[in-house]
């Protein structure tokens, strides 16, 4: 489990003007909430905050705060569509030893059977885990596995101290047979070819 320590600092203008502000000074506006307590708004550092969210569920120890530092994990990030920088976080706030619910990415591992061909529905699923001790994902092997074989949510080997918060049931993966995926493309190639020779020797008749 990655945790970082960042310096908040307290926000008082608020609006998308001030935001840009926030912004051309190289921070990020954010907004801490959780456990019943009022939001706090505050920036903090652009380039500290980008490296910090490069890991997924990342836990961040949030100075410079009134009270003290606090425990908070990324909720909500909001990135300009073109350009990619960070435009707002909502961070929420955890104590150690507390239950959050996140969502681990499905790392796939191992080689899939000759013929096979992997069709992930599902890139994340969603776990109940310790703030402070999250997984970084959640490790699927697909050596073994048949064609046709599909792998639910309530398959995966979740890492000690996890527990499914998704619903069981829920597709993860599914071997697809690659040759019959690829059959009616070549038989339309074919197809394709014979009406062009035909037309061909219409042209020439």
């Amino acid at each position: 489990m990655s945790e970082v320590r960042i310096a908040a600092e307290p926000r008082t203008e608020f609006g998308k003007g001030a935001a840009r502000r926030t912004r051309r000074a190289g921070k990020v506006p954010a907004v801490l909430y959780g456990h019943g307590t009022d939001p706090q708004h505050i920036s903090l550092p652009g380039h500290d905050l980008m490296l910090a969210l490069k890991t997924p569920n990342v836990l961040l120890t949030i100075e410079g705060l009134g009270g003290g530092s606090e425990l908070a994990l990324p909720k909500d990030v909001q990135r300009d569509p073109i350009k990619g920088f960070l435009e707002h976080v909502d961070l929420l706030l955890v104590k150690r030893g507390e239950k959050v619910v996140v969502d681990l990415p499905v790392n796939v591992v191992g080689d899939v059977v000759a013929g096979g061909q992997v069709a992930q529905t599902e890139v994340e699923i969603s776990v109940e885990t310790e703030a402070t001790k999250i997984p970084e994902s959640v490790d699927l092997d697909i050596s073994g596995l048949e064609i046709d074989s599909q792998v639910l949510a309530k398959d995966l080997k979740l890492p000690s101290g996890t527990t499914l918060a998704a619903d069981e049931d829920t597709l993860i993966l599914q071997i697809l047979d690659a040759t019959a995926a690829t059959a009616p493309e070549a038989e339309a190639a074919e197809t394709e070819g014979e009406a062009a020779e035909g037309e061909a020797e219409a042209a020439a008749e």
